[in-house]
């Protein structure tokens, strides 16, 4: 008998068996694991501005162009883009290409809370056709899952 045909002792782990066939655990939001402990709330309102005025020979910018750049964010917490998670509750777009974001996310004392909102004024803003952005964070109304897409659920296994 070689080493190669004897048996494990013990089964392997196989996550996805364990739990008598129940799915693994979904990621959660823990703020404990970010930066040492409990976040301070991020405020109603606040409010990240990028970009410069359009030049007048630039086209605006459309909404697929704008809905693209905002699915290359990603919440660090969730393997998910944050359009996808339905973080973004409205998008408008002026005729010179300023645009207005309303935003939230997953929850107030959220680790990024302070720095997402800038970051979506620029990934907004790097699009081609876009002037001055202005992204402004609300918790009204809360978010919940039932306002992901279909496939960020999938993504996730949420059914």
């Amino acid at each position: 008998m070689t080493s190669d045909d004897r048996k494990p002792e013990r089964p392997v782990f196989d996550p996805a068996l364990d739990m008598e066939g129940m799915p693994p655990a979904m990621p959660h939001y823990n703020p404990y694991l970010w930066s040492g402990g409990m976040q301070e709330e991020a405020e109603e309102g606040t409010t990240a501005h990028a970009g410069e005025t359009k030049p007048e020979d630039v086209p605006v910018a459309t909404e697929e162009q704008l809905v693209e750049a905002l699915r290359e964010v990603y919440d660090p917490e969730i393997p998910v883009n944050i359009y996808d998670l339905g973080l973004i509750y409205d998008l408008k777009i002026e005729g010179n290409g300023n645009t207005n974001v309303t935003m939230t996310l997953t929850a107030p004392a959220c680790p990024v809370a302070g720095q997402m909102p800038g970051e979506v004024a620029q990934k907004v803003a790097s699009v081609e056709g876009t002037g001055e952005v202005t992204v402004v964070l609300t918790w009204e109304p809360p978010w919940d899952k039932d306002r992901m897409s279909e496939d960020a659920k999938l993504a996730l296994g949420i059914f």
